[in-house]
């Protein structure tokens, strides 16, 4: 079961693997400790046993898809589970993030999620000899024994060995692909000759949001209160018509190729739904906020980057109107069977125990919803979707969590909802990029709907009569 899970859902099944390493093979002598070095052929006997865990130590990025670190084939070995390096040094509070967890208190609930208990065999890999046996050492202090380290390369460059990558895995852009579009390259997905837009999304005014302390280079600004203006004391997604000038603002066009940036991922996330639901083609998201970045090194940009206004949005908009529902739609397709509207909010929210938000008061559920996650604590969390350095959490795990509550993705429409459409934005991204198109963001979410006055329940649903 997932650690930490509240009340709501039934039990869980995780995927495992497994691992036959050679005791007698050569050792790792790169870092504190050695570890055998595993074979290929211990790595498919590994696969194979639900007493092994084969382990992918590299960037989340690498993991998903893409081709990283001059490794032949992108993603991941067929039925490796994840646990980044990255992990272990990224941009972390211990004493001040939203769910008022330490790192180790999280890193500990992903041994849980992942089997990696001290009665499993363990293969690591990596392709730098270097990421495998840092997590190696975090697994061997927390109690497990048989550990191997393999380097990815020798299977890659087999293409008769499956590797998976997620996909729309291009929707999550790696830190280093933009870096190299800023710097003139054309890095994989990406096309020769093509001028790609950057836009740094977070709240406020420039001189509010953060974004003059620092920001990627040539990111124009995106103040959230341009596309979800507040009215009646509530924040709710702008019209049509507002959208249309903010888009001509900005100088987006339905032809340009965009990539959005930020602090916050669930921010860019928001705006990057607005942008294909107006009808931009080509938008992209760089993968965990600004914290890649800085872990890299790269420097950030201080000054104020003006847009250039256009003219022309270029096809009518909304283009794509299927990527946000209405009120009117959302009670429409809660009378169908072959839809699901996913309650992407923390238990005490769903019950009716709080809001959720210091400026709305009314607590309460959509009837006929279903509940999905997002964070444990926090209104502004979504921990249940993401890894410690915000980038997007194993899709296997997002699956074995949507099948603990009834949720099925290959055979109803999920439309996603929160409070006001953040939380949800962020989710369905992930969806798009595991490949679920027949999804949707619900943008008005609770607030809209318990607004408008529309029937709303409170108490635990899963309660006996």
């Amino acid at each position: 079961m997932l650690a930490g899970v509240l009340s709501g859902c039934g039990g869980q099944s995780q995927p495992s693997a497994a691992l036959s390493a050679d005791p007698t093979s050569a050792p790792s002598d790169t870092g504190s400790q050695a570890y055998p070095t595993a074979t290929t052929e211990d790595v498919q006997a590994a696969l194979a046993d639900e007493n092994s865990v084969v382990v992918d130590a590299r960037i989340n990025s690498a993991y998903i898809g893409w081709t990283l670190e001059g490794v032949s084939r992108g993603g991941h070995i067929a039925g490796a589970t994840d646990f980044s390096a990255r992990w272990l040094d990224c941009t972390y509070s211990d004493t001040d993030n939203l769910e008022g967890e330490t790192r180790e208190q999280v890193l500990t609930q992903y041994l849980e999620n992942k089997s990696l208990t001290s009665d499993k065999k363990v293969i690591v890999y990596d392709a730098n000899n270097s990421d495998a046996q840092a997590v190696a050492d975090y697994l061997s202090e927390h109690g497990i024994t048989d550990i191997s380290l393999y380097n990815v390369n020798e299977w890659a460059d087999d293409a008769s060995l499956e590797m998976e990558s997620y996909p729309n895995y291009s929707m999550l852009v790696p830190a280093e692909h933009v870096k190299a579009l800023i710097d003139g390259e054309t890095p994989e997905t990406f096309e020769e000759g093509v001028e790609y837009k950057f836009f740094d999304v977070a709240w406020g005014e420039s001189d509010q949001s953060g974004y003059l302390d620092g920001h990627v280079p040539g990111a124009v600004h995106v103040n959230t209160d341009w596309f979800e203006p507040p009215e009646d004391g509530i924040w709710m997604l702008a019209d049509d018509d507002t959208l249309l000038a903010l888009m001509l603002r900005l100088g987006i066009t339905a032809g340009d190729h965009i990539v959005v940036t930020g602090p916050e991922p669930m921010a860019a996330c928001r705006f990057a739904v607005i942008l294909k639901y107006m009808g931009v083609d080509d938008v992209r998201v760089m993968t965990g906020g600004l914290v890649e970045w800085s872990n890299l090194g790269y420097e950030l940009e201080t000054e104020n980057v003006e847009p250039v206004a256009v003219e022309s949005f270029g096809v009518e908009t909304p283009a794509n109107p299927d990527w946000i529902d209405t009120q009117d739609e959302v009670a429409e397709m809660l009378t169908q069977d072959n839809f699901t509207l996913v309650d992407n909010r923390t238990w005490e929210e769903r019950i009716g125990a709080i809001s959720g938000y210091s400026y709305y008061d009314k607590a309460g559920r959509i009837p006929g919803s279903v509940f999905g996650y997002a964070g444990k604590a926090s209104s502004s969390s979504v921990s249940y979707y993401r890894n410690i350095d915000k980038t997007m959490r194993n899709a296997d795990e997002i699956l074995a969590m949507w099948t603990e509550c009834g949720i099925d993705p290959e055979n109803n429409h999920l439309a996603f909802m929160c409070g006001s459409g953040w939380r949800a934005a962020e989710i369905l991204w992930y969806a798009r990029v595991m490949g679920y198109e027949n999804t949707s963001l619900y943008s008005d979410g609770w607030i809209g709907w318990s607004h408008d006055g529309r029937p709303t329940e409170t108490g635990d649903p899963t309660a006996a009569n």
